[in-house]
């Protein structure tokens, strides 16, 4: 039996590609946390941004790596936060049946 082939919008595509240009974040890592393969990310951050792929990025200057960081510890904090809620509400709405 064949797989089915999943498609995305191109508000998402542009979202996922916002997360490497914009974000901070790596082609794996984006493409690891969406569940789809590196390739596919970098064709869409190619067909996205085609000048922008050739170009070697600089690298970020201290105060950058800085809030990069915190921004990552917040993100990760905010997720945490996020799964507690989650399990929370499931535990509350299984307690309400």
């Amino acid at each position: 039996m064949g797989s089915t082939r999943r498609s995305f919008t191109d508000e998402y595509k542009r979202d996922a590609v916002a997360l490497i240009t914009d974000g901070g974040y790596s082609v794996a890592e984006v493409a690891k946390k969406l569940d789809i393969s590196d390739t596919t990310v970098r064709k869409w951050v190619k067909k996205d941004q085609p000048d922008k792929v050739a170009t070697v990025e600089k690298p970020l200057t201290e105060s950058e790596r800085a809030e990069l960081q915190r921004l990552r510890t917040e993100n990760a904090k905010l997720e945490m936060q996020l799964d507690f809620a989650k399990k929370v509400s499931t535990w509350f709405a299984k307690g309400q049946q």
